[in-house]
């Protein structure tokens, strides 16, 4: 049987036989930011090198370019290791795709500034929407890292959920009301700090919630 095209639920054994190293991943999902955040910083110095790149216009669009054909990259190199599209980095290039597209052709950088917003709002209320429905669909981003019982899903998804509409409320404010570059450098230097934070925070509810760490205590109680 052929794989799916998108990557399959957290529950389906085949899953972990099409897991990727978490490190190539993370640079595959990391990879095009970083682009972004460099052709914006250099864009002079990228046309200068490469005068094609100035059909694009000024350093925000250049980037935009480079954002666009990065993410395309990565999804295609996803594609060919695993044979399937991570659920989360095809919505997000999605809209990548389409707000950068009028960025470009519109010459008006606003479109790529509220792909954020979009995004993070997008992630927030599905998250949160399915727990309505009374499923956690976080395990398509962390069921790789650990295994949690079912009260923990519930309560990480809907941390994540509340999360991911802060950071669009967060995009919001930066760039209506500070420049292109600081936009820029909050996007890569600011937001990811902060994700980081956030996740290690909510380390004490997964140790407690933890599949394997109760089964450990179980075995060591035995003894």
């Amino acid at each position: 049987m052929n794989p799916p095209i998108l990557e399959r639920d957290p529950s389906d054994p085949q899953k972990k036989k099409e897991s990727v190293n978490p490190l190539l991943k993370l640079v595959l999902e990391l990879g095009p930011l970083m682009v972004f955040f460099f052709a914006n910083a250099r864009g002079a110095w990228l046309v200068e090198k490469f005068p094609v790149l100035a059909e694009f216009g000024g350093p925000i669009f250049v980037a935009t370019g480079l954002f666009m054909a990065a993410t395309a990259i990565a999804l295609i190199a996803s594609w060919l290791l695993m044979r399937t599209l991570p659920i989360m980095p095809m919505v997000s290039g999605v809209v990548v795709f389409i707000f950068g597209a009028l960025t470009l052709y519109l010459q008006d950088d606003v479109f790529i500034k509220m792909k954020p917003t979009i995004v993070n709002t997008l992630f927030g209320g599905v998250l949160l929407g399915g727990l309505y429905f009374g499923r956690s669909l976080l395990g398509y981003v962390f069921d790789s890292a650990f295994r949690l019982d079912a009260e923990g899903w519930r309560k990480l998804t809907f941390r994540w959920g509340l999360f991911f509409l802060f950071l669009a409320l967060a995009n919001e404010v930066v760039w209506r009301n500070f420049s292109t570059d600081f936009w820029v450098t909050f996007k890569v230097w600011g937001i990811m700090p902060i994700t980081l934070l956030f996740t290690f925070s909510q380390m004490p509810l997964i140790l407690r919630h933890s599949i394997e760490d109760k089964t450990d205590k179980a075995e060591e109680a035995g003894k």
